[in-house]
């Protein structure tokens, strides 16, 4: 028997140093992009092997431009909607998961009482659903540069490890720059300058407050629930919010 455990453990062992060495291999140089700016991301090779398998034409329109030649209201609406504590924090806001565990637990507890299922003394609370609330800047570009649409803990542990090394290796406004470059806002629309020519037929460095808010109102979802060409509405209600939230908002670099 206790042979057969130390064969086990010297399995699992090894299944592990497989793993971590692959994922050492595999890593990402994080430090090249202080000075070099990514061609592509995960995201948009995903999404154009999506529109590949599907029969479509894969679109791509991107213009890369420094964040000098950004708006400043397009930064202030972008971080008022995605991550209002963006200059506060090291990658991680931890007031925000807190907030989303909070949120979790009572939704987790509604729902359980609605069924006749709770048990305050045996019930274990969901897992807290990260959405953008609790995703920081830092951490959606980990995503979007490096990881697949896969929803897993081996994900997020990886997103978490790149996270760390991003804030570690780049400057805020470096950071800031990439995110804005390379977030999807719309179908094969790519960065801020795409984004703003083909809204709004204008350089990203002369939009104005109103409509920098209403591209931001579009980044949690462009293709579907925040895409104005299908929710018009939702995108100018949470446009008024992020408008409302601007101000309050400084460029800290």
């Amino acid at each position: 028997m206790w042979y057969w455990t130390k064969v086990l453990f010297l399995i699992l062992l090894g299944a592990i140093g497989v793993w971590l060495f692959y994922e050492i291999l595999t890593f990402p140089s994080i430090s090249k992009l202080r000075n070099e700016n990514p061609t592509t991301s995960s995201m948009i090779e995903y999404r154009l092997s999506e529109a590949r398998s599907e029969g479509r034409e894969p679109r791509k329109f991107q213009i890369w431009t420094p964040i000098e030649q950004i708006s400043p209201s397009l930064q202030r609406a972008v971080l008022a909607g995605e991550d209002s504590r963006f200059f506060e924090h090291d990658g991680f806001d931890w007031e925000a998961i807190e907030k989303a565990w909070d949120e979790a637990v009572k939704l987790g507890e509604k729902e359980a009482k609605e069924e006749g299922d709770y048990d305050p003394e045996g019930w274990i609370p969901p897992m807290p659903n990260f959405k953008r609330g609790a995703s920081t800047v830092t951490q959606q570009l980990a995503k979007n540069l490096y990881l697949s649409e896969e929803r897993n803990f081996l994900r997020k542990g990886r997103e978490a490890v790149y996270t760390y090394f991003l804030e570690r290796e780049l400057s805020k406004k470096r950071l800031l720059e990439i995110y804005l470059n390379v977030i999807e806002w719309g179908d094969g629309i790519y960065g801020a300058e795409a984004a703003s020519r083909n809204y709004f037929k204008k350089s990203a460095s002369n939009l104005t407050r109103e409509e920098a808010a209403f591209l931001s109102a579009m980044i949690p979802s462009p293709l579907n629930v925040f895409n104005p060409n299908k929710n018009r509405k939702r995108v100018v209600r949470r446009q008024r919010a992020i408008l409302r939230g601007m101000n309050s908002v400084k460029l800290a670099y």
